[in-house]
């Protein structure tokens, strides 16, 4: 129908002429009472936001020469992560004359690579960023 037919009725109808469509031909538009309209179109939102769960980086920091039971905590905890559907970050602090030994990182992110086994998939190599030696995982779903 025409664009004054329309707004007519809707005038007659106390509502609203609404684009819903703006690239069709003829554009497309629809009849409808806008604050309802804008309140469904809010409440949508709201419950596409509520299912969708962004996934988050967690950050476990490990010494060079931490002990295998405070090894086991971390680890413990970065399978709380996993089951979460969370990203975990292993990285391992130098402090002092602990970077001339920098093989103990290596080593100590190779046991965490181990432990966590089948749990979750290694996410490239392990990377030096000035003191800092890290490795992220994945959770293997």
């Amino acid at each position: 129908m025409k664009l004054h037919e329309a707004l007519r009725i809707a005038r007659e109808e106390d509502m609203d002429v609404v684009e819903v469509t703006a690239k069709a031909k003829p554009t497309v538009v629809k009849i409808v009472n806008f604050k309802k309209f804008k309140y469904e179109e809010a409440k949508r939102d709201r419950e596409t936001k509520k299912k969708t769960r962004l996934t988050q980086t967690k950050e476990i920091w490990i010494g060079p020469l931490i002990s295998d039971h405070d090894l086991e905590t971390r680890l413990r905890h970065s399978e709380e992560f996993f089951e979460k559907g969370d990203r975990v970050k292993f990285t391992v602090k130098f402090t002092g004359r602990q970077m001339a030994h920098r093989e103990l990182g290596f080593k100590v992110l190779k046991k965490v690579e181990e432990q966590l086994g089948e749990k979750a998939v290694k996410d490239g190599e392990p990377r030096f960023v000035g003191r800092r030696l890290s490795l992220s995982f994945n959770p293997a779903h």
